[in-house]
């Protein structure tokens, strides 16, 4: 195999991580949304989650569609369109979306707005299935996942800053903010992305990406099996739960923290930006964290690293907060909970059962901190969530879909469309806060943590029974 066969194609690489960067960039810019859209159309609580809902619910309907299309034309249409023509696609549909914005704030119309959300989302669904499998294959499958890695560091960069422009764009800078909100001002910064969205589809349909790549087949020894479907194995089907509820308690933590800074510590909406870039830096602190061992097999440059990519990951949030001009003093105290994240990875030793065990029961912790205490102790125990969230995505996956053999895609594929918990949860825990308040809400978080932490004890037992341990370390994320 010649030298250019085993290295990374980063020409191509580079230019496809662009697509993971918009999926964290407008995930997390609608935690900003939720807050402008409840005080604009006057809504409650509970139907300002339906922005995550429409959202996330999108993922599963484009699934669903994609299945459902490839059947009636007995092909997989990404094999059909190609690699390169799919990912174009995904990003027009996004783009479709964005225009909604438009007409909907001339309108003054929610649903419109929904409608442009959930389009938006749709397109991500068919980036999402023609990305990952892509980035594999551009190079070794032996470094495939240290490339996943690196394209959820740029997710997560996405999620750190795109709440802070989001932000600025509604409201102007941290120094000349407005408290007035006028949904007309979300109009224009999605239009901007929809015109982004356009360019990098013509980008990489100009590009050297393969349409259709030389994908790596996983050779399984799957003799033995006589399951004649994924869901026949019980890893798998707890596994789309376990997905379910990760996916719900991650999203719902941020996208109803706003309310409770708001309504119950009395923060104005345009001070909330940071710290729900705060959240989703932490997802990026973590996953970099997890990820040190897929960059050298040196102990001690592990041991090094894993004190100083976290480090460097925090490092790069308050860069972001200084450039924006937004006050950093409240925010260096949350480098010792960064402690707490690396004592917990390094006591995982690798295992994923472990690590989810372990991570959950924490996050439950977390939680309950942010529940029964007051003021900022309850603020950073929320927002800490995000830390002992972000590995939990491979794993989860990983155990799921270990010993399916040759059902092994079909279950991925089940895998992905339980995404939608991120929507249902995020609503769930809306209309709970109508009776309970905002803070006591958490109690959904807290009850989906524990059915991840039931999921690390069961499944490592079904595992064992079947032949299967883990004694290496996975890094990456959702």
């Amino acid at each position: 195999m010649s030298s250019e066969q085993t290295q990374t194609k980063w020409g191509q690489f580079i230019p496809l991580v662009t697509v993971f960067f918009f999926w964290g960039f407008v995930a997390a810019s609608n935690d900003i949304l939720i807050p402008v859209f409840k005080k604009a159309f006057d809504l409650s609580q509970a139907e300002s989650q339906l922005v995550s809902l429409a959202f996330y619910i999108a993922y599963t309907v484009g699934a669903l569609i994609y299945n459902g299309i490839s059947v009636i034309i007995g092909q997989d249409i990404v094999n059909k369109l190609g690699y390169k023509n799919s990912l174009a696609l995904g990003l027009v549909i996004s783009a479709l979306g964005t225009l909604l914005f438009y007409p909907a704030a001339n309108l003054h119309s929610f649903p419109l707005m929904l409608s442009g959300l959930f389009i938006v989302a749709l397109g991500f669904s068919l980036q999402q299935t023609v990305a990952n499998p892509l980035a594999i294959a551009l190079g070794p499958i032996k470094t495939g996942s240290q490339r996943l890695t690196l394209a959820g560091g740029i997710n997560n960069f996405g999620t750190t800053i795109g709440p802070l422009i989001v932000s600025f764009a509604i409201f102007g800078s941290a120094a000349n903010a407005t408290t007035n909100i006028s949904i007309e001002s979300v109009k224009i910064p999605y239009l901007i992305l929809g015109g982004a969205f356009i360019a990098v589809a013509v980008f990489l349909k100009m590009s050297s990406l393969p349409d259709r790549p030389a994908l790596v087949e996983a050779v399984v020894e799957d003799t033995k099996s006589i399951k004649g479907s994924a869901l026949q194995y019980p890893q798998l089907v707890l596994g789309m739960i376990a997905i379910f509820v990760y996916v719900g308690v991650e999203v719902s933590t941020a996208s109803n923290l706003p309310a409770y800074m708001e309504k119950d510590l009395g923060f104005a909406i345009k001070d909330i930006a940071p710290y729900i870039s705060l959240y989703w830096a932490s997802m990026m602190i973590g996953r970099w964290t997890g990820a040190v061992e897929a960059f050298t097999d040196n102990i001690s440059t592990q041991k090094i690293l894993r004190f100083i990519a976290p480090y460097l990951a925090f490092g790069i949030f308050l860069a972001v907060n200084a450039i924006a001009k937004h006050d950093l003093a409240p925010f260096y105290v949350y480098g010792l909970i960064i402690l707490v994240l690396i004592a917990a990875d390094m006591a995982s030793k690798g295992n994923p059962a472990r690590m989810l065990l372990i991570f959950s029961a924490i996050g439950i912790t977390a939680l309950l901190i942010g529940m029964f205490t007051k003021g900022m102790v309850s603020v950073y125990a929320i927002t800490s969530v995000g830390l002992f969230c972000s590995t939990l995505w491979p794993c989860i996956f990983t155990l799921a879909v270990s010993g399916l053999g040759k059902h092994t895609s079909q279950g991925s594929s089940f895998l992905i469309m339980m995404i939608m918990g991120g929507g249902i949860i995020s609503w769930a825990q809306g209309a709970v806060s109508e009776f309970t308040g905002i803070q006591y809400s958490y109690i959904v978080g807290i009850i989906c943590f524990a059915y991840l932490a039931f999921y690390a004890w069961k499944v490592a037992g079904i595992l064992r029974s079947q032949g299967i341990n883990f004694d290496q370390k996975i890094s990456g994320g959702h």
